[in-house]
């Protein structure tokens, strides 16, 4: 018997090519993941903005969280 070295079975080039094929199609699906993961929004559903202090006390204000004399004392010191 002879064997070839470095032959191993025969090279049956269909085969390479669906490889191929199939490690391009893994590939993409993971950078396809990884680009889906990176653009999901929050999940605790909060914004990704920033609000400014004056926002905040807007919106603590109008939940009734301050009291008119409150909320335009804090808004003096912040417009200061």
């Amino acid at each position: 018997m002879m064997y070839y070295w470095g032959n191993y079975g025969g090279d049956f080039w269909p085969f390479h090519f669906i490889g191929f094929i199939g490690m391009l199609a893994f590939w993409a699906l993971v950078i396809a993941g990884i680009v889906w993961l990176v653009r999901q929004p929050p999940a605790n559903g909060g914004s990704t903005g920033h609000h400014s202090a004056l926002d905040v006390l807007r919106t603590r204000y109008a939940k009734g969280e301050l009291t008119k004399e409150q909320f335009e004392s804090m808004k003096k010191d912040i417009n200061a």
